[in-house]
């Protein structure tokens, strides 16, 4: 039985640099459990404009059902009521042709501000032309790979843990797990140029450790409830045991495997062992707490993120440069899934954010 324990291991001679690539085991785990660790104190910002008054913010959400893109809506509509906008999400339904009626629907608003949630800007090149041209400021949450400005699309800021350190945590988390000899499929969704990224950085990870990537799976976010369930069987018949871990680029994947997991006479805590690099979903912490077909995800701290995407807002209404804020990732295994915790089980770093955004912001909470 492959272990289910926190990743725990003596102190290197030299930290590994985060966004490095480990060259051994010990070295994997020592990346794995930087991350592991209560995430408690506030590294943000703690100067910064005052609440602008009276701004109409409108949201556009790629997919409601995805628990990242969820948890990010529900964080700004926390943070919007505590600096006193008026915040409106409108939901793309998880195609292209309903981001852009979305679009289509923010700016016939007039808004003073549009946070993107979830997709790539550049799909809606239109819509990102005419936003500019009426001088409209735009964050996002996983827009791109990157943190921070995004000038060539638009974006005042772009949100994200580092994408990069949160696809080799989960990597290495399955290298150590299975024993230095993983076996993988690694599941993405070519639509969002994140996904690639975040896919493309575990397949390398795992390769250049001397591990395995059986299949590299692109399907499609959206249509994970109707295809995850025959995939699975598919992939079964065709690794069988052979197969260790999958590897996802978000929890949404694990939503339908269980079934045809169980189906197949596999326990909860058995193989394959889903590890995901994002987003942190109630569902995905159910699995892990219960140990039910999911054992870690790399979770983003979603409602900190939207509360950081209100503030970014902020700085650009009162033409100050964004905050320079890399929001912490937690590596959530069953040995320390109540670290953290937040009220909507999920990841929500006991650090004070709300108190030290609401403070910028000399706003009353």
């Amino acid at each position: 039985m492959l272990r289910r324990t926190l990743l725990a291991s003596a102190v290197a001679a030299m930290a590994l640099t985060t966004g490095a690539s480990a060259q051994s085991v010990d070295e994997a785990k020592q990346f794995v459990d930087q991350f592991a660790s209560r995430q408690d104190t506030w590294t943000g910002p703690t100067t910064g404009p005052a609440a602008q008054p009276d701004k109409l913010v409108v949201m556009l959400a790629s997919d409601l059902t995805n628990g990242g893109v969820l948890g990010a809506a529900e964080g700004s509509k926390e943070a919007a009521a505590a600096i006193g906008w008026d915040l409106r999400i409108i939901e793309g339904a998880g195609t292209i042709s309903g981001r852009t009626a979305a679009f289509n629907q923010a700016l016939a608003l007039n808004p003073d501000g549009i946070i993107i949630n979830g997709f790539n800007p550049t799909e809606q090149q239109v819509g990102l032309e005419a936003a500019q041209n009426a001088n409209i400021p735009m964050v996002a949450w996983h827009a791109t790979s990157d943190n921070g400005p995004a000038p060539d699309v638009g974006l005042f800021a772009n949100i994200t843990t580092n994408a990069r350190d949160v696809s080799l945590a989960a990597a290495y988390w399955a290298f150590v797990d299975a024993e230095e000899q993983p076996k993988v499929v690694i599941f993405t969704d070519s639509t969002y140029q994140i996904a690639i990224d975040k896919a493309d950085w575990m397949k390398e990870a795992i390769e250049n450790l001397g591990g395995e990537v059986l299949e590299y799976v692109d399907t499609p976010i959206a249509e994970t409830s109707t295809r995850m369930p025959q995939l699975t069987t598919s992939l079964l018949q065709r690794h069988g045991a052979k197969w260790t871990h999958s590897l996802a680029i978000n929890d949404l994947y694990f939503d339908f495997m269980g079934p045809s997991l169980a189906a197949a006479g596999i326990p909860g805590d058995g193989g394959p062992i889903a590890v995901a690099a994002g987003d942190g979903s109630q569902a995905a912490y159910q699995r892990v707490r219960t140990q039910e077909y999911q054992a870690v995800t790399v979770a983003e701290p979603l409602n900190l993120q939207g509360w950081q995407m209100i503030d970014e807002l902020n700085r650009a209404f009162a033409g100050e440069e964004w905050s320079g804020f890399n929001s912490p990732l937690h590596v959530v295994t069953p040995d320390n899934i109540e670290f953290d915790g937040g009220p909507n089980n999920t990841f929500d770093p006991d650090n004070g954010y709300r108190d030290a955004y609401k403070k910028i912001w000399g706003v009353a909470g």
